[in-house]
């Protein structure tokens, strides 16, 4: 009966924990600080308040504090790592020298902050040249400036939304269509605040349901000679 209670003690933990700072990791990928000449030191440099952490760029002052750049340039990057999800309030990245040979689409989901994207040459930017508004060539990387909105209304980068939605940018090229109140569901076609409480009874139901399966298979499995 003690790991049943205790299984119902750790189950909302998750929800309980502060996040952690943003970048908190991401900033160690590669070592070493920043390194001079990258965008990132360049921008770092030049900003009131910013200084290096690691590989990253962080405002001081701020609460919590914000994650500006990340430098993983000359990281020996074969392809991206997952923590990059944790630069995503940045606004300036470096991936030159790197052997990257392909930046997947959706690399850069919810990077609605990023203005300066450094890439190796044989890279296109994200998104295509459509999603940013200047994007130049230095020796053997592509700079990326000047991400643009999707929602716009421009021929060439307008999204189709759903009636009921509005289109909201999420990233290089990337956009999210969010429901107009009072719409919900799929395609935004119910009409209706969500059924918040019901859908949180079932949720706790099947938990504790899940919780009291577990418990009486372990349990069985104990007295088993």
């Amino acid at each position: 009966m003690g790991a049943f209670v205790l299984l119902l003690l750790l189950l909302p933990l998750p929800l309980l924990l502060p996040r952690a700072a943003g970048g908190a990791g991401v900033c160690g990928l590669c070592p070493g600080p920043l390194r001079n000449g990258s965008v990132v030191a360049r921008y770092c440099a030049a900003r009131a308040r910013a200084e290096g952490e690691g590989r990253c760029c962080r405002e001081r002052g701020a609460r919590p504090e914000r994650l500006l750049g990340l430098d993983l340039s000359d990281c020996s990057l074969r392809s991206l790592p997952p923590a990059l999800a944790e630069a995503a309030a940045a606004v300036v990245l470096d991936l030159t020298e790197n052997p990257l040979t392909a930046l997947p689409s959706g690399s850069f989901l919810g990077f609605t902050q990023l203005q300066h994207l450094a890439v190796p040459l044989a890279l296109g930017c994200p998104g295509g040249s459509g999603a940013w508004e200047n994007v130049t060539t230095h020796g053997s990387s592509r700079l990326c400036q000047g991400q643009r909105d999707p929602c716009n209304g421009s021929e060439e980068l307008a999204w189709p939304c759903p009636e009921n939605a509005a289109c909201a940018p999420d990233g290089p090229g990337l956009v999210q269509c969010l429901c107009n109140s009072p719409f919900h569901g799929y395609k935004c076609l119910r009409e209706g605040s969500f059924p918040v409480l019901p859908f949180c009874g079932i949720l706790g139901a099947v938990t504790l349901g899940l919780a009291l399966l577990l418990w009486g298979t372990q349990r069985r499995k104990a007295k088993a000679p």
